[in-house]
Formats: structure tokens, C-alpha cells, sequence
């Protein structure tokens, strides 16, 4: 199953395997060539949460560490802040590459999911064996403007979630996920 690589997106990977075949290899191939998934990444308003929720709840950490030890101890304890304000330094750069890393691809028979920087995961969903489609939004995230689709299969291990979508997009995804799914599961 051909599913292309991190950096490949449309269709180049296609015409460039069909370029390599060539006029000889195009008769002599065991069938036709398939077409590099079409991925799309999640909208900018999910890192905007994200980062926000980070800034909220270390700078409440920060207070914490540095000014009340400061407070009622000595001076020196406020050096205790540094450490918050660190991990929010790399707490914001770790939340841009995960953003980055999240995307899905619808193709013809499945969905694609891919995620994560250091370990890559990729999970397919075949239409056919989606059993459940909901579309979530917590407090949170429907101040932001945002909604979650998590997919449930007959297997626990592949259900999937794509979080932070546009609630348009979710309920567009939901949608045609179910129609795809009741079509593909109609022979079994």
C-alpha cells in the first residue's frame, strides 16, 4: 500500500513513478499506477489553543515557583521561575512541530492519519470497516472555534482521531466519511 512520503504531497509521486516506467514499463507493470494521497494539515486555530493553554498554566507555575517562595522566603527563590519560563520556551517549539506533523488524506477506499515528530505514525481507516463517526467540542475548544472527528472501528487499536478542525470541516468530514462508509460496507 502505497501511502508517499512526509515531504510528498498531490499527485507528483505518481507522475514521477509513471516517468520512471516509462513507454516499456507501463505495459510490462502489474497494474495501473496509483495516485500519491492529497494530505491536509490542521488549522493554525488548534496551536493558537494550544499555545495559550501552555502560557496560562506555566505562567500560573511561574507565580508560583518565583514570586510566593520570593515572598515569604528569600529574594533568591525567585531564580526558582526560570525553570517554568524553560519549559515554556520548549514547550511552545514542541507544540509548533506536533501541529505540523498532524495530517489526514482522504483517498478513494480509506482515510489516512499521520503524526508525530520523533515516532511517525501513520493510522488507515478503510471506509468499510468505520462503524462510528462523532464530531466533538469541548468548552475550550468551541471557544476557539474548533472541533474534534474521532473515527470508531470494530478494532479499539484503529480508532482515530483528527483533532482542531474548522466545526465546518468536521461536520463536511463526518459526512462524507458516513456515506463512504455505509457504500463500502453494503457487501459485507
Amino acid at each position: 500500500m502505497e501511502t508517499g512520503s512526509p515531504d510528498d504531497t498531490g499527485t507528483a509521486g505518481a507522475t514521477r513513478a509513471a516517468d520512471r516506467a516509462g513507454p516499456a514499463g507501463a505495459a510490462g507493470s502489474a497494474g495501473p499506477a496509483r495516485e500519491e494521497p492529497v494530505w491536509t494539515g490542521l488549522p493554525p486555530g488548534l496551536l493558537r489553543m494550544r499555545r495559550l493553554l501552555l502560557v496560562v498554566w506555566l505562567g500560573l507555575l511561574t507565580l508560583a515557583a518565583g514570586v510566593l517562595p520570593a515572598l515569604f522566603l528569600d529574594p533568591l527563590w525567585a531564580a526558582l521561575a526560570l525553570l517554568p519560563l524553560a519549559l515554556l520556551a520548549w514547550g511552545w517549539v514542541m507544540l509548533g512541530r506536533n501541529w505540523r506533523s498532524w495530517r489526514y488524506a482522504e483517498r478513494a477506499d480509506d482515510l489516512l492519519i499521520s503524526r508525530g515528530v520523533l515516532w511517525r505514525e501513520e493510522t488507515v481507516v478503510p471506509y468499510g470497516r468505520m462503524q462510528l463517526v462523532e464530531v466533538t467540542s469541548g468548552p475550550v475548544e468551541r471557544h476557539f472555534g474548533l472541533a474534534s472527528v474521532q473515527l470508531h472501528t470494530a478494532a479499539a487499536a484503529t480508532d482515530a482521531t483528527i483533532p482542531g478542525l474548522d466545526p465546518a470541516e468536521a461536520e463536511r468530514l463526518r459526512d462524507r466519511l458516513t456515506e463512504l462508509g455505509e457504500a463500502r460496507s453494503a457487501g459485507l
